[in-house]
């Protein structure tokens, strides 16, 4: 048996199947984790849901999964450069909305020791409180509640942790740290607006992975989300995402080789970044 995680797939269906290929997987005997971001702005996130349902892959949720079903119920938050409209039009959309609804924000596997989520831990989270913290919100998303919580989702305040944080501005921190999360300051600060790749940013700023005092050394952490840092392997740390959606690679790593073995697979261009 193989076990593989998987980086952003954003609805390049095709290219996932030829990653798939290339490591020949086999469904009777492999798994498969998902780092999120399992549609939008590629073309085929439709089948993307589809294949990912079928299989029961574990997954964990994206930034680009929450705006899917945030917009599926709130129309105003849709933007022309979304490629979602496909599967809010399906005939099995709702019941793939409901699957992705129900799926974790992070997963921890006791028996290989990794930590799955999609973007990042501020520096005060050990791995009991990121557990804790991605329950919150999930519990919210599985809850009748969800579409309000939809309502209230989209913004880069509250922009530091605190124990007394409450209510939606705490749910609201917990989701873009483990949803949106690339840089933060000495004092955990976010800075949700900057993208680019580690070099590029002001200096009081670092990757949330490389604060010395953060609470989650020692874990081993796999992420995806930032398609410019680009393949990283170091002191526990993995990147998945390496920038399929722009004509970069598809990349899977292999968990249960010491070290894990990084696979990557070529991808046509989907998007140009410049446009």
């Amino acid at each position: 048996m193989a076990l593989y995680a998987i980086g952003d797939i954003q609805g390049c269906f095709n290219e996932l199947q030829g990653l798939l290929d290339q490591i020949n997987f086999d469904p009777h005997q492999d798994k498969l984790w998902f780092a999120g971001d399992l549609v939008n702005r590629g073309p085929d996130s439709l089948e993307t849901l589809r294949f990912l349902h079928r299989l029961n892959a574990v997954t964990v949720l994206g930034n680009h999964d929450l705006h899917l079903l945030a917009t599926a119920h709130i129309p105003k938050y849709r933007k022309h450069k979304d490629t979602l409209r496909q599967v809010m039009h399906a005939p099995d959309g709702p019941e793939l909305l409901e699957w992705l609804r129900h799926q974790p924000l992070l997963h921890h596997d006791t028996g290989t020791g990794y930590t799955m989520i999609h973007a990042g831990l501020p520096p005060q989270w050990d791995l009991d409180r990121a557990r804790h913290c991605a329950v919150e919100v999930e519990q919210v998303l599985r809850s009748e509640n969800y579409i309000e919580f939809f309502h209230v989702m989209y913004g880069n305040h509250p922009v530091q942790w605190s124990d007394d944080l409450q209510g939606w501005d705490r749910l609201r921190f917990i989701t873009n740290c483990l949803t949106r999360l690339r840089y933060c300051d000495t004092n955990g600060r976010l800075a949700l607006e900057q993208k680019g790749p580690p070099g590029s940013q002001p200096r009081h700023l670092k990757p949330w992975f490389e604060w010395t005092q953060r609470m989650s050394r020692g874990m081993n952490i796999l992420f995806g989300h930032w398609s410019t840092l680009g393949p990283y392997d170091e002191a526990g740390i993995h990147s998945l995402d390496t920038g399929c959606l722009w004509g970069g690679k598809l990349t899977a790593l292999r968990l249960d080789r010491d070290p894990p073995e990084r696979i990557e697979y070529d991808c046509p261009t989907v998007i140009n970044p410049a446009k």
